[in-house]
């Protein structure tokens, strides 16, 4: 069971309880280690929100979207924090976002992909389904964009079964949109389409308006193909 943030900062609260009414000090590197843990977390969350946001410049202005500074060093910091820690799980979750920021951000596969394969390595270890699925469909489009199309599906199929598993629907959507994809690219329409069809459904069903406008492109962009 996951730690929650106001756990460990009533245990941090304990320790120091110990250490200023017992007079040892041993208890003070166990609270260090659960504050750490905490600003892991915490960097995660705050990278995660500046990582949208890109998302949101992305799509006023995909021809040059800004990216934050800060993005990128917040990812780093929890890696490490959590390392320290011995967490796996936070270590695979920080791991897969560094991964994401220079595939998505910086459009660079090339350092995006040792860190998406490390990342999944640790959230196997960790049974760590949703990092897992995060990390497959990442792997899924790194593979999409070097034209291996086998490989990407493969990879966003083992994604969305896993996404599907633990009910993460509007991800399902997403990832069915980059299958879409990837049929269209194998002359495959009617299965893009049926894909597409799927994907807006699940995509209404569950409250993911954006992902059933980037559906709704995608099924123009084939219709302009097939015409």
């Amino acid at each position: 069971m996951l730690t929650s943030v106001d756990e460990r900062l009533r245990q941090a609260r304990r320790l120091y309880e110990q250490a200023v009414f017992g007079g040892d000090d041993d208890p003070l590197a166990s609270a260090d280690r659960e504050l750490d843990a905490v600003e892991a977390d915490l960097a995660v969350a705050r990278g995660r929100l500046m990582h949208v946001r890109f998302l949101f410049r992305r799509d006023a202005d995909p021809a040059s979207p800004r990216e934050d500074p800060g993005e990128l060093a917040l990812f780093e910091r929890a890696a490490r924090l959590y390392q320290a820690a011995g967490d796996v799980r936070g270590e695979a979750e920080a791991l897969f976002w560094i991964g994401c920021f220079h595939q998505v951000v910086r459009r660079d596969n090339a350092t995006a992909g040792p860190v998406l394969a490390r990342s999944l390595e640790l959230a196997s270890q960790a049974g760590d389904k949703v990092t897992m699925s995060e990390a497959l469909r990442h792997q899924g489009i790194e593979a999409h964009a070097a034209g291996q199309m086998d490989a990407a599906r493969q990879r966003l199929e083992e994604s969305t079964q896993l996404r599907r598993e633990i009910g993460l629907l509007a991800g399902v959507a997403a990832n069915l949109i980059g299958l879409a994809y990837i049929a269209a690219a194998q002359e495959r329409l009617d299965d893009a389409l049926a894909l597409l069809d799927e994907a807006t459904s699940i995509a209404q069903a569950n409250g993911a308006a954006r992902i059933a406008r980037s559906a709704e492109q995608a099924r123009e962009e084939f219709g302009g193909a097939a015409g």
